[in-house]
C-alpha cells in the first residue's frame, strides 16, 4: 500500500487548485467518475458480449453471429410478456441508447471540464498566476519556519504590486459613481474596476449550475424516459418490489425484427427474442449517476451562493478583520479605532479581487498561513495610509514623486519580483 501512494503523491501534487472544492467536485472527481464509466461500458461492448440473442435451431453460427450483429445495430424494442408482440410493420418504441452509452459518458466528462477551462483560460488574462501562489503556500512548501515566512512574503509583494497595478486612477465628473457601481453594485466589471476575478468565478458557478442541471435534461432525452424524477422512481419501486420486468426500464430481454434475404430473391422476416446483459450495467451506472447529479448540483449551489456573499461590505470586512485576528493583532484595530482604515483597505485597497483571492488562498491553505499574509497586506497599507485622502483614495501624484503610491515602489522588497512568481 505504501509503494502506491508514494506513486500516487506526486500525481495528486501536481494536480491545479485554484478553484473551491465545489469546482473540484466538478471538473475533477465527477469527470472522473464519467470517464470510468466509460471506460467499464466499452470494455464490456468490446471485450465481453454486449448482447445475446435466441435464434432458430436451424440457423448456422454464421448466422447467429449476423442476428447479434444486425440486432446490436439496429435497436431492439421492449413488450411485456404478458403482451402479445406487435406486427412487424407496426410502429415501436425502439432502445436506442445502448450503442451510444460510453460515447455520451464522454461527453458528459468533457462537459464539466469545460468550464474549468474557461476559468483558467480567462483569469489568466487578469494578470494575477493564482496557481503560482498557492504552489508558494502548500504545506509542503511551508514545512520550515524560515521557508514559510519567506515565501509569504513573496506572496504578499506579488499581491500587493498586481493590487498597485490594477489600480483605477479616478478622473472624470462619474468615477465617484463607477467606483460605487463597481465596489457595491459590481455593475461595472473589469481589472481596474477591482472585481474582474470575482465576477469570472461567479460566472464560471453558474456554468457548473446549467451543466450539472442540464445534464439530467440530456440523459431525459437521451434515454427516452422521465430521467429527471429516474430516483424517485427508483425508490418507489424498491418499495413496492417492481423490477424492470415491470417498468420496462434498461430492460435485460428485448425484440429484435431482421430480415434474411435469401436465394431466389425470398425475404424472410423472424422476430428474435435478444438479451441485453449490458443494460444490467447502464441500470447501475445511471442509477448512480442521477443521485450523483443531484448531490453535485445541489453543493453547487450551495457554494455560488456562499460566494455571493461577498458582494456585502460587511462580509468582506468580518473575513479580513477575522483572519488578522488569527495573528494576535485583531484587538488594535478596535483599539487604535482603525475601522474606517480597515473598511478603507477592504473597499478602496483590496476591492473585491483581492478579497476574493485571499479568500480562495484561505480555502486552499493553512489558517497560519492566510493570516500571516493578511497581516502583511494590512501593514503595508498602513505604512502607506498617510499618503491617502481620507475617503481612502490616493492623492494626485507629483511630478518625480517618488513617495507617492502610483510611483514604483523603492523599497528593497519590491525592486525585484520574487523568484517563482
Amino acid at each position: 500500500m505504501a509503494p502506491f501512494t508514494e506513486y500516487l503523491r506526486p500525481i495528486l501534487k501536481s494536480l491545479r487548485s485554484d478553484d473551491d472544492s465545489f469546482d473540484r467536485l466538478n471538473h475533477r472527481y465527477s469527470a472522473a467518475v464519467l470517464l470510468v464509466f466509460a471506460l467499464l461500458t466499452t470494455m464490456k461492448q468490446y471485450v465481453g458480449e454486449p448482447i445475446l440473442c435466441w435464434v432458430p435451431g436451424r440457423f448456422t453460427g454464421a448466422m447467429e453471429d449476423y442476428t447479434n450483429a444486425m440486432c446490436w445495430i439496429s435497436n431492439t424494442y421492449w413488450v411485456p410478456f404478458e403482451t402479445r408482440i406487435p406486427n412487424p410493420d407496426d410502429p415501436k418504441p425502439h432502445i436506442a441508447y445502448y450503442q451510444w452509452v460510453p460515447i455520451v459518458l464522454l461527453l458528459q466528462a468533457l462537459l464539466f471540464k469545460l468550464p474549468c477551462v474557461a476559468w483558467r483560460l480567462l483569469s489568466y488574462n487578469s494578470g494575477i498566476d493564482i496557481q503560482a501562489m498557492f504552489k508558494k503556500l502548500e504545506r509542503d512548501e511551508i514545512i520550515e519556519h524560515k521557508k514559510m515566512k519567506s515565501n509569504v512574503k513573496e506572496v504578499t509583494r506579488y499581491l500587493a504590486r498586481y493590487l498597485d497595478a490594477t489600480r483605477d486612477q479616478p478622473h472624470g465628473c462619474c468615477a465617484w459613481a463607477r467606483r460605487i457601481m463597481s465596489s457595491y453594485l459590481c455593475v461595472c466589471v473589469g481589472k481596474r474596476r477591482g472585481n474582474y476575478l470575482y465576477m469570472l468565478f461567479l460566472w464560471i458557478k453558474i456554468l457548473y449550475m446549467v451543466n450539472g442541471l442540464g445534464q439530467m435534461f440530456l440523459l431525459n432525452a437521451f434515454l427516452g424516459t422521465q430521467f429527471t424524477m429516474y430516483g424517485y422512481q427508483i425508490i418507489e419501486d424498491l418499495i413496492n418490489w417492481r423490477d424492470w420486468t415491470e417498468t420496462g426500464r434498461f430492460p435485460r430481454t428485448t425484440l429484435c425484427d431482421i430480415k434474411i434475404r435469401e436465394l431466389g430473391g425470398n425475404i424472410h422476416r423472424h422476430t428474435i427474442q435478444c438479451g441485453l446483459p449490458i443494460n444490467f450495467f447502464n441500470e447501475r451506472i445511471y442509477m448512480f449517476l442521477w443521485f450523483w447529479l443531484v448531490f453535485v448540483s445541489a453543493g453547487t449551489i450551495f457554494g455560488f451562493f456562499t460566494w455571493m456573499s461577498l458582494f456585502s461590505v460587511n462580509e468582506r470586512k468580518v473575513f479580513v478583520k477575522k483572519t488578522i485576528s488569527m495573528t494576535g493583532k485583531g484587538d488594535s484595530i478596535e483599539q487604535n479605532r482603525d475601522t474606517k482604515r480597515l473598511k478603507n483597505f477592504v473597499t478602496k485597497y483590496l476591492r473585491m479581487d483581492g478579497v476574493f483571492v485571499l479568500k480562495l488562498l484561505a480555502k486552499n491553505t493553512s489558517d497560519v498561513v492566510i493570516s500571516r499574509v493578511v497581516y502583511s497586506l494590512w501593514k503595508r497599507y498602513l505604512k502607506r495610509h498617510k499618503e491617502l485622502q481620507p475617503d481612502g483614495l490616493p492623492l494626485t501624484p507629483k511630478a518625480n514623486d517618488a513617495s507617492s503610491p502610483s510611483a514604483p515602489p523603492t523599497d528593497a522588497d519590491d525592486s525585484e519580483p520574487p523568484k517563482g512568481l
